[in-house]
């Protein structure tokens, strides 16, 4: 068994044991992680083929884990406990002093041996675009978005929103944005950040008619934003899916009511 680092080639490697799980991923993450912080992007390597896999993103001084999978034929013998260990050192040795991640139930346990402890829950919707409106991104200026995200999750990711805001649609209002992402053969919402309700909701009907009529649309949000749950129930959106959301290291500056949604599925914040 041989720690090595996740590089390009491993990709749909990756992505054939993320679709096994019913994961939703995409590869644009990956030449992002890999260009942002390649330290913390292992896998472990058997007989030649490449068994287990995590990645790891550094944001100022807090960092995230994601994409932590190992081959079904290669659980129960420590493969991820020792990837996730590595990929954590890296962050801590970098500087770092929070530690991020989304967490299944059935991962938990191994993270919570780890010291990670539940900051909150999050949970997955479904829905569909309205259609109807034309217009592509509304004009914003960079560090509208940084100090909106940061109020949010207390730290500043300006790599990752220029990422995300050039792949997709940014709609823009005072006191708030949202990022409507190409995902699959629908869209992903996320980032979504507001200063409360009446702003994020202006912001989620604006997106929704920008997209295309019946798209499938998806996004993961906090539990603790009570607010972001009665706009998405009031639009017709469903729960399709849960996890934790868990950290270990320095208590963060951390803000759900901020927080209407995730800027990944997951794997980066």
């Amino acid at each position: 068994m041989e720690i090595r680092p996740f590089v390009p080639d491993d990709v749909p490697a990756f992505l054939v044991l993320a679709a096994a799980e019913g994961w939703v991923s995409d590869p644009w993450e990956f030449a992002f992680l890999l260009g942002s912080f390649p330290r913390g992007c292992l896998a472990v390597e058997e007989e030649g083929r490449p068994a287990a896999f995590v990645t790891a993103v550094r944001y100022g001084t807090s960092g995230w884990i994601g994409n932590l999978i190992v081959a079904k034929d290669a659980r129960g013998r420590g493969l991820g406990t020792r990837l996730m260990r590595r990929a954590v050192d890296e962050l801590l040795t970098d500087g770092v002093k929070t530690v991020w991640l989304t967490a299944s139930e059935a991962g938990r346990p191994l993270y919570e041996r780890m010291g990670f402890r539940e900051m909150d829950g999050v949970v997955r919707w479904r829905g569909t675009a309205t259609g109807g409106a034309e217009g592509g991104s509304d004009p914003v200026r960079p560090d509208e978005l940084i100090s909106l995200d940061r109020a949010g999750w207390g730290d500043e990711r300006a790599a990752l929103l220029a990422a995300v805001a050039v792949r997709g649609i940014v709609v823009r209002q005072e006191g708030g944005f949202l990022v409507a992402q190409p995902c699959g053969d629908g869209f992903q919402i996320g980032p979504w950040a507001a200063a409360d309700r009446s702003v994020a909701a202006g912001l989620l009907g604006r997106a929704l008619s920008r997209l295309q009529s019946g798209a499938q649309v998806i996004l993961d949000v906090p539990v603790r934003n009570v607010a972001a749950v009665a706009l998405l129930n009031d639009a017709g959106f469903i729960v399709s899916g849960r996890t934790v959301l868990m950290c270990v290291g320095a208590v963060p500056v951390y803000v759900p009511e901020r927080i209407f949604a995730l800027a990944t599925m997951g794997s980066m914040g």
